[in-house]
């Protein structure tokens, strides 16, 4: 059985069944209309598959329908090896639960690209509307972008806590405020009373949320704070051990690895001398700073971020949004491992 060169449309599949179209419509969209026999229902379905019948996605978009179809946009490349390990735990937990759910998925990966930087907007499309909603992930997003999706009413998910001037985002992030202050009050358990922050320059959600929860803890135990913002390990450890700091939480793996090395070639000991949170797991989207060393392969004491789970809540936080436009934010918590860069100061302080 065939309907002919070119691609197979509704009408030609209701001649050759010998229905109408708006029953063939009612069996691809799964209705169970009594009007519709299991007989006549197998048959259509047979034509179906003889004819190798397609649903034109974009048209049943432009009719206000939906086609099942979710997509996930990435700001930076999630395939090199230098970052596969870090973003694979997000992709594993968004596609385990699309198929729960029953959707598919649509990568948005290069397309859009403008002075090296990933776009949703092209020539002023959001080329997104492809899929009924889109999850989207990235460190360097663009606030102006979300802007525009917010105001747009598109539904969309940031895996990260995101902000926008234009009305509240959807999103299913990390406490790393809840988490910061949590390996603050541990270091203090362990006798540290001059404990500081070697923060990254660069002032997005994610370093915000770690300061504002290190500010917090200090608040709590009346302490001044110790912010260090210097990208130099050499420059920043020096800094604080002139402040008397015995306790360090440094915001990436790679900016801890530098401080490490440096304090060997003083010789100073981790954590005999010196103690070492890593605030969250390795980050390769963080592109390491000049002075940087490669990875030590360190048994870090650190809290890890809830990927995995973080990508199976953005799904289920944008299949609710298909149902229910009202932004959702989510934040999960962090656990803490261990490690082995922590102990007690050396020299216990009094002050």
């Amino acid at each position: 059985m065939t309907a002919g060169s070119g691609r197979v449309t509704q009408a030609q599949v209701a001649r050759l069944a010998g229905v109408s179209q708006a029953v063939v419509s009612m069996v691809l969209n799964g209705s169970d209309s009594l009007r519709i026999t299991p007989e006549t229902r197998d048959r259509v379905q047979q034509v179906l598959r003889e004819t190798g019948y397609t649903v034109d996605i974009m048209g049943r978009r432009l009719r206000g329908g939906t086609n099942q179809i979710l997509g996930v946009f990435t700001y930076e490349s999630v395939f090199p090896s230098g970052v596969a390990d870090f973003y694979r735990p997000f992709l594993l937990g968004i596609e385990e639960e699309a198929e729960a759910q029953g959707f598919d998925l649509l990568l948005f990966t290069s397309g859009g690209r403008r002075d090296g930087r990933r776009r949703i907007y092209e020539a002023g499309t959001n080329r997104l509307r492809i899929a009924d909603g889109s999850i989207l992930l990235g460190r360097h997003n663009d606030p102006q972008e979300l802007a525009q999706l917010v105001e747009e009413q598109f539904p969309f998910v940031f895996v990260g806590r995101r902000e926008s001037p234009t009305g509240p985002i959807s999103y299913v992030g990390a406490d790393y405020v809840a988490a910061t202050r949590e390996v603050h009050d541990r270091l203090w358990g362990l006798g540290h009373r001059r404990i500081g922050l070697l923060s990254v320059t660069e002032e997005n959600e994610p370093t915000l949320d770690r300061r504002a929860g290190y500010e917090a803890a200090v608040r709590k135990y009346r302490r001044p704070p110790l912010v260090f913002l210097e990208e130099d390990p050499a420059l920043a450890l020096r800094q604080a051990l002139d402040e008397g700091v015995t306790a360090l939480l440094v915001e990436s793996s790679a900016m801890a690895d530098g401080i490490l090395a440096r304090a060997h070639e003083l010789g100073l000991g981790v954590p005999g001398d010196l103690s070492i949170v890593v605030l969250g797991d390795a980050d390769p989207s963080q592109q390491p700073h000049a002075h940087a060393v490669p990875s030590t392969g360190t048994d870090w004491s650190m809290f890890r971020i809830p990927r995995h789970e973080m990508g199976a809540h953005a799904v289920r936080v944008l299949v609710g949004l298909l149902k229910d436009p009202q932004p959702r934010q989510l934040l999960l918590p962090c656990t803490i491992h261990e490690g082995a860069t922590t102990a007690g100061p050396s020299t216990p302080d009094s002050r």
